[in-house]
């Protein structure tokens, strides 16, 4: 008797109208729709990005941009920000960001 993954692997080889049929008699499950086969994952956040989500997360649970140097902070999808050191490092360094991401850092607060 095939299994199931042997039973999925066999859709391709019917004609629509024999799957229509099958599904009618409760035989096999329908096909996934396109959309649902190649749902693209979300782009990696950079490094830059996560430490801004961290410092307007912080921001917002504090009201303050002033953060410790130690402080780490859990962004929702459970990635940890060593926040502080990012600020610091990011002070330090401010001459070579780029533009947007000096106004990304302005408009949290940071000048």
């Amino acid at each position: 008797m095939a299994g199931p993954a042997a039973h999925a692997e066999g859709l391709g080889a019917l004609t629509d109208g024999q799957r229509e049929r099958l599904e009618q008699l409760g035989i096999m499950p329908p096909a996934p729709a396109p959309e649902e086969l190649a749902k693209p994952a979300p782009a990696p956040l950079s490094a830059f990005e996560r430490g801004i989500a961290a410092l307007a997360q912080y921001k917002a649970r504090t009201g303050s941009v002033k953060v410790p140097r130690a402080h780490v902070e859990r962004l929702e999808d459970d990635t940890e920000v060593r926040l502080g050191v990012f600020l610091s490092n990011s002070k330090s360094r401010r001459a070579k960001l780029t533009a947007d991401k000096l106004q990304a850092l302005a408009d949290l607060g940071l000048e």
